[in-house]
């Protein structure tokens, strides 16, 4: 069998259906979906399914934003468990991260991550949706999940979080005032990806409410009840240079070698689900760094060569770009 989503990721679909003027119940059924399947916390469905199911609702009822007005139904409860430790995380970076490691719970089909701004605008980045597969994923369904991805980030800030624009990598489905008004913000479109690009500092926003025991007891939870399904190359690699952080290895060439590789092997792999080695490292370097300088009292030397940087000048860089802050500021605010 293929890959698979929570059926959960089609909540709200019949009753949307229905006041279109069609019949969301038999839609559901004409595919083999259980319509109580949605409403339940353990039932999956192909993806490739579920993604029929949104271009066929869309092309039958002529309701082109369809991905998008089901987003407007839809929250963080669709995720299940990992639900619970999105939204107890500490700061929205660590919400991100959460969801990056395990979005596999909602389906091993799907990736979400932090990559350099598209536009490469300086203190501003981006927040990657997409397939964690070869084949690219259908418009409604990127519709909907990057969508839904805004709805989350705006409920976990508590409202607007500055997004500065929205690219998506197909043509407009609806009018474009339809998507600049759904995200508030500019729409670009037959981009190379979806990415939200926001500012940078964002990621250290907290996250209002936010509970450590909740967050650990759900991530207990996850780790004891899903098991991993083969990772992606990202998801290796990023292990691999957690691993390797502050040691000589943090390389392109010797990250390929533990994987049995060649580095334009790699590259080319990693190009293929959406990120780079580069944009990888910097992430893990930005985790790493946030955690040792807000969670630590190490000096600031040690936290330099603990991320890998050569000089304490470039944490303070990198900090900056990161969260708008210098070290020491970033440690007097935590």
């Amino acid at each position: 069998m293929g890959s698979v989503v929570r059926a959960a990721g089609l909540r709200g679909l019949a009753p949307l259906v229905d006041g279109l003027g069609g019949d969301g119940t038999a839609l559901l059924e004409r595919f083999r979906v259980p319509p109580a399947a949605v409403d339940s916390d353990d039932a999956v469905v192909p993806s490739a399914t579920a993604a029929r199911i949104l271009e066929t609702a869309a092309a039958e009822l002529r309701c082109p934003d369809l991905g998008l007005r089901l987003a407007e139904q839809q929250d963080t409860g669709v995720l299940g468990p990992l639900a619970v430790a999105i939204e107890n995380s500490p700061t929205l970076g660590a919400a991100l991260d959460c969801t990056s490691r395990f979005l596999f719970v909602h389906s091993p089909a799907l990736t979400v991550a932090q990559v350099p701004d598209p536009d490469g605008q300086a203190g501003v980045v981006g927040l990657f949706y997409g397939s964690a597969e070869p084949q690219p994923l259908p418009p409604q369904v990127v519709d909907l999940g990057l969508g839904l991805f805004h709805r989350i980030i705006v409920l976990l800030h508590g409202g607007p979080y500055g997004l500065r624009s929205v690219h998506l990598p197909h043509p407009p489905l609806a009018a474009v005032s339809r998507y600049v008004d759904f995200f508030g913000t500019d729409a670009r479109f037959e981009r190379p990806a979806a990415v939200l690009r926001v500012p940078v500092q964002i990621m250290s926003a907290p996250v209002p409410g936010g509970n450590r025991l909740l967050r650990d007891v759900a991530l207990d939870y996850i780790a004891g009840h899903f098991t991993e399904p083969e990772q992606t190359v990202t998801a290796r690699v990023r292990h691999l240079l957690t691993q390797s952080l502050g040691t000589s290895g943090v390389h392109i060439a010797a990250i390929a070698r533990l994987l049995q590789t060649h580095p334009r092997t790699l590259q080319r792999r990693l190009a293929d689900e959406g990120t780079t080695f580069g944009a990888l490292l910097d992430d893990v370097r930005r985790a790493a760094a946030h955690r040792l300088i807000t969670q630590t009292d190490l000096p600031l030397g040690q936290v330099t060569a603990m991320v890998g940087l050569t000089e304490q000048s470039a944490l303070t860089r990198a900090t900056r770009r990161w969260f708008g802050h210098p070290p020491r500021a970033l440690r007097r605010q935590a």
